[in-house]
């Protein structure tokens, strides 16, 4: 297991609190280079880039970050412009907000604007993403799968990530939409990786050997399908539920920690 950023990637299931104790927002906040950098709040997943970019700047300038600017990408052109480029390349964090994950691939996926994402996140920048923003960092990502019902065998929507964490699958927003069912079927599918649901009001931070831990109110849900050995996925009869055998589940809480190499919970401290 390896993760892209020289930094930790901070992973966030979607409705982090804004408005009370801000826990998993401040944490943010605390990873900011004040002296040399820019937080840059990327709103290409969401149809209302300035309402979603107005609102964030005002929460992390309440909470003291004072050198904040929107990266508002609107298609793949713009994916080329200079300016957003050196938005980039000055950011020490960037925070990709919440909406659909596939706007953010299929604009910035083998643009300028996406491959220099990627370089400064491997030269130490801070890479957060909520909700739509935490499902794009996985190198393969859940677009689309039905909630609140029983797996089945081959009615999951996925597409390539971002990349920024290899081996794993990210679903959020997870038991507020009751969407065991579609990680389950996504590690079906794909066994040799893990399956992590996060919560809402929930964050995992993983640094760059693959360590986890996990902050805020709810849980974090890793399903190991390493030891499968039975299940009835395939092409045929879709809608049939999925039938699948020995699948490992943790469940992770604050402060928990847990290595994605070893597929191991740990107590001792190693971030």
């Amino acid at each position: 297991m390896e993760t892209k950023a020289e930094g930790n990637l901070i992973i966030i299931g979607g409705a982090e609190d804004k408005e009370k104790d801000k826990e998993i927002l401040k944490f943010i906040c605390s990873k900011f280079n004040k002296e040399k950098g820019l937080f840059l709040i990327a709103t290409i997943a969401t149809e209302l880039p300035k309402e979603v970019g107005e609102s964030y700047r005002k929460i992390f300038s309440e909470l003291g970050v004072k050198n904040i600017k929107i990266l508002d990408v609107l298609n793949r052109d713009e994916g080329s412009l200079e300016e957003n480029i050196k938005m980039v390349k000055e950011a020490s964090i960037i925070f990709f907000t919440g909406g659909d994950q596939l706007r953010i691939t299929s604009i910035l996926g083998g643009t300028p604007l996406g491959e220099e994402i990627i370089n400064v996140c491997e030269k130490g920048c801070y890479f957060v993403g909520t909700s739509a923003g935490a499902s794009v960092m996985s190198d393969t990502m859940i677009v689309n799968g039905p909630d609140d019902e029983s797996p089945r065998k081959c009615t999951l929507k996925m597409a390539p990530g971002l990349g920024m964490i290899k081996n794993v699958i990210i679903d959020q927003h997870f038991s507020q939409r009751g969407r065991i069912g579609r990680l389950l079927a996504g590690i079906a599918q794909n066994p040799q990786v893990l399956g992590i649901g996060i919560d809402e009001d929930t964050a995992i931070v993983v640094n760059k050997q693959g360590f986890v831990q996990v902050i805020g109110n709810g849980a974090v849900y890793i399903l190991d399908g390493t030891c499968i050995n039975y299940t009835n996925v395939s092409e045929q009869y879709q809608e049939n539920i999925l039938s699948i055998h020995n699948v490992k589940l943790h469940v992770l809480t604050n402060g928990d920690k847990f290595d994605l190499l070893k597929k191991r919970p740990f107590k001792e401290e190693r971030l």
